[in-house]
């Protein structure tokens, strides 16, 4: 029963199943100008390093790294409900960053909703630290904002 976090395509059936099960909360937890996820297509994009964690075989989370000018940006970080409080998203977010080294970015940031907690924490465990908003992100009032230095 080991763990592994591979490169996947977020159109594969298990993984787009993972996507709109993370949709569908992040609707029912914040109003639609607040919800700044990515669709499956614009996770597919050149630009965009896609993973799935998977034990023996099955799909238990996702999370994609955004390559952005110096910067890489943490998105579409979901862990299936029987997942939770495994280490997934911790190996999750640890792929990302490693993806984020090998190409030499300096820092991975996130936006994530203020509703929640448990992402804060893992966020937290992993050294990220508050910040204002980036890039293109409006000061919206349900968003966190999240840094790490990777130097």
């Amino acid at each position: 029963m080991t763990l592994t976090v591979e490169p996947g395509d977020p159109r594969d059936p298990a993984a787009s199943a993972l996507l709109a099960q993370s949709h569908a909360l992040m609707r029912s937890l914040f109003p639609p100008e607040d919800n700044f996820f990515l669709d499956i297509d614009a996770l597919a994009a050149p630009g965009i390093a896609f993973f799935v964690a998977r034990q023996d075989g099955e799909a238990l989370g996702t999370a994609a790294l955004a390559e952005k000018p110096g910067y890489g940006e943490v998105k579409s970080m979901f862990v299936a409900d029987a997942a939770r409080g495994l280490g997934v998203g911790a190996a999750l977010l640890a792929r990302l960053e490693a993806e984020a080294r090998a190409r030499g970015l300096g820092w991975l940031m996130l936006e994530t909703g203020d509703a929640l907690q448990a992402a804060h924490r893992l966020y937290a465990r992993a050294g990220f630290t508050l910040r204002g908003p980036f890039g293109d992100y409006p000061a919206a009032k349900t968003s966190l904002f999240m840094e790490k230095r990777l130097g």
